[in-house]
């Protein structure tokens, strides 16, 4: 695995936090640090992080609730998740770093650079939002009880929807198959707990305060964050660089991995 052994910090309320370092061949070369999707873990990255080819060092973390990370059933804000980083990133040494983040992980990312803005030395936000809308609470609430009531394997025909390509899932079955291992492992209780964070978070008018690099990235077919939730982030963000891939859905660095990775190296240089 790229991320090799994994290393654990501890945040300020006790709950174990999973990360994973890919370090660069050369010493003094970017960091990037890296957030998930929901319902995945750190090892969604692999294939960016295999595309990256040792060119940055690389901090992936396994969001609370996820992965091998302490259980949270809740309720917590998305500024919980986004000091989460900070924590890790001191377990780490890392005083700075660019910050990444895809669906979930993208609206972390965006609260960490609007609550540790001193730490970021840019910001990539992927297949993401800064609000679902004014109906995410009843939506998000949903989810949840659905995977509360059927397991986590109910929701798995509305995941293979959104989440990839009819084509890329059709070429390259084994990365749908990886990500469905991560997603029905998934603790649901905390599982719901991110839902219900994710419905309830709104950093529209926060993120008007960053003032950083800042790259967003969106599949042009992405139906769980629609490209105009990220034309709404670039537009807030001053400065902000939107880049559309086309044909692709929800999980870009899953779909485009060799892009995401080229991508970051040049927000990074």
């Amino acid at each position: 695995m790229p991320f090799g052994a994994t290393r654990h910090a501890t945040a300020d309320d006790g709950v174990v936090l999973a990360y994973g370092i890919a370090p660069a061949r050369r010493p003094g070369a970017p960091r990037i640090a890296l957030l998930h999707s929901l319902a995945l873990d750190r090892h969604f990255w692999n294939g960016v992080a295999t595309a990256i080819d040792g060119q940055a060092d690389l901090l992936a973390m396994d969001c609370r609730g996820h992965g091998t990370s302490g259980r949270d059933a809740g309720p917590f804000p998305v500024g919980r998740m986004a000091d989460d980083l900070a924590v890790v990133l001191n377990h780490a040494g890392w005083d700075r770093a660019l910050v990444c983040g895809c669906s979930m992980g993208g609206t972390i990312a965006l609260a960490f650079a609007t609550a540790h803005p001193a730490r970021c030395d840019g910001l990539v936000a992927i297949d993401t939002t800064a609000w679902y809308g004014p109906d995410a609470p009843k939506a998000w609430e949903d989810r949840a009880a659905k995977a509360e009531e059927g397991g986590m394997a109910a929701l798995l025909p509305f995941q293979h929807a959104r989440w990839l390509s009819l084509g890329f899932r059709e070429s390259h079955p084994e990365v749908e198959a990886a990500a469905d291992a991560v997603f029905l492992a998934n603790d649901v209780a905390s599982y719901g707990a991110a839902c219900r964070m994710l419905g309830t978070t709104d950093l529209r008018e926060a993120i008007t305060a960053i003032r950083m690099p800042t790259l967003v990235m969106v599949g042009t077919e992405d139906g769980a964050t629609p490209p105009a939730m990220a034309e709404e982030i670039a537009r807030r963000i001053p400065g902000a660089i939107l880049q559309p891939l086309e044909g692709a859905r929800h999980l870009t660095p899953l779909e485009r991995p060799a892009e995401i990775a080229a991508a970051l190296l040049r927000m990074a240089r």
